[in-house]
């Protein structure tokens, strides 16, 4: 037991911390606290230093990050880490070898300071679960204490801020983005400009992407790379637990091994990064297991986290190439081909030597997520960094041994480093695709697939946008795909076999791809989970969600199609914005005329000409959405061949009120029998000609043709008119019946039609508050 005399100094000194970093303000003031703060760790002991932790630690990490309190909803721009002059100082302070991570540790070790993290600020999906469900059960390697709810979780110290640090990017990102939302709003003029934004001439500027800096570290993203590097390693995570494949199992709940905090960090960044406020956020099986369920929606992940996630998918490829040096070839956790993605989630056993089956679903619904629900607003920014993430993932074997490189001198870990790029080098990492990659590529075949559809119809829909960098990141995707010969063969081969209804074939290579198939169609149902169409979501994938692979379908909905349709209407959106230097613009088209030939098997568009003939109908720029099959028809000559009242919504159109016009015509087309007007006409034919047959003329007898008196004259001019609007409304409805119209108020959904209402109405109001002004 330590003496009174001591206890009192740490309890004085932690307050005078306290005091200190909350009214420290300059870059001055702020060095001085954290050395300060350094000095008190290294002459106290753990038990000492608990005074500290839990008097004046949890205020150090609000003013880290720019918290007022625990309880902020977002960070402010005054947060230490946003001060670029004090990135060295934060950086020693904050490193995971300095003397406050030591500190925790030890703490952590005996067990001496436990916190409550706030419920408000953790994944968004656990708000959907009631005091019934344990997190523990659904997520173990992430809430590892049995009694965690979703509105008490205890944390120790290394955990209580590590959950901070991965909710900074989180808060920051939805801060930025309603930020961007409410200065739009707040102002007449830039709402004005919202609503004209898809008028042609009035919206002619152009958000490229393209020349970013990725080499621009700012100190998050250096504390990110050195947590990963300190607590992730790269190798298999069973040598550190020489117990793990005996009898006697030892869990992974101990936060002191080298598995569990490996676990808990990856873990961490997938849920508050990844996952987060995902309507499917775990595998189907385990949520019926547990009874769980998620409301569903079509919110899109936070944005302005595409660069950390980078740097983490790609560091965590560096274990994927590992296994390749020390196994010769992509080898799961298990033999079987069926590797357990359907139960990461409820399994506490997570100690891969590869990290590629945690992230496989997480990446691939936040993936899916940020093409499929992107607001047309957006800027291209973010997608292109979160499409940059998917590129990084397609592509493993072209991780390099100096990945890192230029992250490891800025830390200082130069020597370090060195053994990790020979380990990558002499595992085949910087170089292209092999057979030996086979097993990879078909344990993420939905990436290569699917996904590739998903984008297709993001690149429809956002080619007005900035076609330039959209036409560059198709032409990424497709250099990617046929990148090599074998990587497409492989592709080919495993989406004959999906589609196939025989068991496999007499060729043993195609019997051993067949194995994949029962594992692609359960991830195609489960990573897919919970996507719902709506009447005008301009899916190109129409009743096929969680069904089929299309990509090498030869329908109007199959890759080829709508590749050859996208590279149709970029090539008119080029010639219309280059003008007279057209040639370098056509050259892009070329490259994606000969990408496409080469995935297809033979060039299915011919070359575009240097000298374009003009066009004799100029095509309007504020067209979202085109026809899926072209052929070798003109662009201007194809017509929309679905359903007119349910095709995409445009940038012209309100969104919600067009979904609400087309329910109110459905029903109204329900009602009135307009939806069955080609089957019934034959019938509705007959009973009029039997009805004008049968009922030629009526007789009227003499007493009730006399009319007397003004008031029968009324009665009768009435019921003659009704009669007539009753005939009128009839011969339309019959009409309409006739040549298969219907009703469709969707055109009242238009924001010009909406703008004259508006401007009406205003125009209403203020004349009768100038009539009322002048009457008083």
């Amino acid at each position: 037991m330590l003496p009174h005399s001591y206890t009192l100094d740490s309890i004085s000194k932690s307050q005078e911390l306290l005091s200190s970093i909350i009214s420290a303000n300059s870059p001055s003031e702020i060095t001085s606290v954290c050395t300060s703060i350094e000095t008190f760790l290294h002459t106290h002991s753990p038990d000492q230093s608990r005074h500290f932790f839990s008097l004046t630690f949890p205020t150090l990490i609000c003013n880290l990050f720019g918290f007022e309190n625990p309880r902020a909803t977002s960070p402010s721009s005054n947060g230490w880490i946003n001060i670029p002059v004090l990135n060295k100082t934060l950086f020693s302070l904050l490193s995971p070898t300095g003397t406050l991570a030591t500190t925790i540790s030890a703490v952590d070790r005996l067990s001496l300071v436990k916190y409550l993290f706030p419920a408000e600020r953790l994944p968004h999906w656990t708000r959907s679960l009631s005091d019934k469900h344990n997190l523990s059960d659904l997520c173990p390697s992430l809430f590892n204490n049995s009694s965690s709810s979703p509105f008490q979780i205890q944390l120790n110290v290394f955990q209580y801020f590590f959950f901070w640090f991965a909710y900074y990017p989180v808060s920051k990102g939805n801060s930025d983005n309603s930020d961007q939302v409410s200065v739009k709003t707040t102002a007449v003029k830039f709402r004005l400009e919202n609503w004209t934004s898809s008028i042609p001439g009035f919206s002619a500027s152009k958000r490229s992407v393209s020349n970013q800096n990725t080499r621009c570290y700012n100190l998050y993203t250096r504390l990110l790379y050195a947590y990963l590097r300190a607590n992730v390693p790269t190798c298999d995570l069973s040598s550190h637990q020489p117990y793990r494949s005996s009898i006697l199992h030892y869990g992974s709940g101990h936060d002191a091994t080298v598995a569990a905090r490996a676990e808990f960090v990856v873990n961490t960044l997938i849920h508050f990064w990844l996952v987060d406020n995902d309507f499917s956020p775990f595998p189907v099986s385990s949520c019926k297991a547990l009874g769980v369920s998620f409301p569903l929606g079509e919110i899109p992940p936070t944005p302005c986290l595409g660069e950390v996630v980078k740097l983490f998918v790609r560091y965590l490829g560096l274990s994927t190439v590992t296994a390749f040096r020390e196994n010769g070839d992509f080898v799961p956790s298990s033999s079987s081909p069926r590797w357990r993605n359907v139960e990461v989630a409820k399994n506490k056993d997570l100690g891969y030597g590869c990290w590629n089956q945690c992230l496989q679903r997480p990446l691939y619904r936040f993936l899916l997520r940020t093409f499929l629900f992107c607001p047309m607003a957006a800027s291209l920014k973010n997608v292109s960094q979160v499409f940059s993430v998917w590129m990084s993932y397609l592509e493993p074997w072209s991780i390099k041994g100096d990945e890192f490189s230029e992250l490891d001198a800025m830390n200082g870990e130069n020597l370090e480093n060195s053994t990790v790029s020979e380990n990558v080098n002499a595992s085949g990492g910087g170089g292209s695709f092999t057979p030996r990659w086979q097993d990879y590529v078909l344990s993420n075949y939905l990436y290569y697939t699917s996904l590739v559809m998903h984008f297709i119809g993001f690149a429809h829909r956002f080619l007005h946008s900035d076609v330039e960098t959209v036409v560059q990141m198709v032409l990424k995707v497709l250099d990617t795909l046929t990148s090599s010969k074998e990587l497409i063969d492989i592709l080919k081969n495993v989406d004959t076999l999906f589609h196939s209804k025989q068991a496999g074939s007499g060729k043993p290579m195609l019997n051993n791809l067949y194995r994949y198939v029962p594992i692609i169609r359960d991830q195609l149902q489960d990573w897919e989970d919970g996507l719902c169409e709506t009447d005008a979501d301009g899916s190109f994938l129409h009743e096929n969600w969680n069904k089929d692979l299309r990509l090498f379908a030869d329908g109007e909905d199959g890759g080829q199609q709508l590749l050859q349709l996208f590279i149709l209407r970029a090539e008119a959106e080029l010639q219309a914005i280059s003008g007279d230097n057209v040639t370098p613009s056509l050259q892009c088209i070329d490259s994606l005329k000969a990408k496409l030939g080469c995935l297809f098997d033979g060039q299915t568009i011919k070359p575009s000409s240097t000298s374009p003939e003009p066009m004799q109908h100029q095509q309007s720029r504020d067209d979202i959405f085109k026809p899926r099959r072209a052929g070798n028809h003109v662009l201007t000559h194809v017509k929309y061949k679905g359903d007119w009242m349910r095709r995409p919504i445009s940038g012209d159109e309100i969104a919600w009120l067009a979904k609400v016009l087309i329910r109110l015509s459905d029903w109204l087309n329900e009602s009135l029998g307009l939806n069955h007007s080609e089957t019934n006409l034959g019938l509705n034919q007959t009973d009029s000609s039997k009805s004008s047959s049968a009922c030629s003329y009526v007789e009227v007898s003499t007493d009730e043709a006399n009319i007397c008196g003004p008031s029968e004259a009324l009665k009768v001019f009435i019921c003659t008119v009704c009669s007539w609007f009753l005939f009128l409304g009839a011969a339309s409805l019959g009409f309409m019946r006739r040549y298969g119209l219907r009703v469709n108020l969707r055109i009242l959904a238009s924001k010009k039609v909406v703008m004259v209402f508006v401007l009406y109405a205003v125009f209403s109001m203020l004349k009768k508050f100038v009539r009322a002004i002048h009457s008083m």
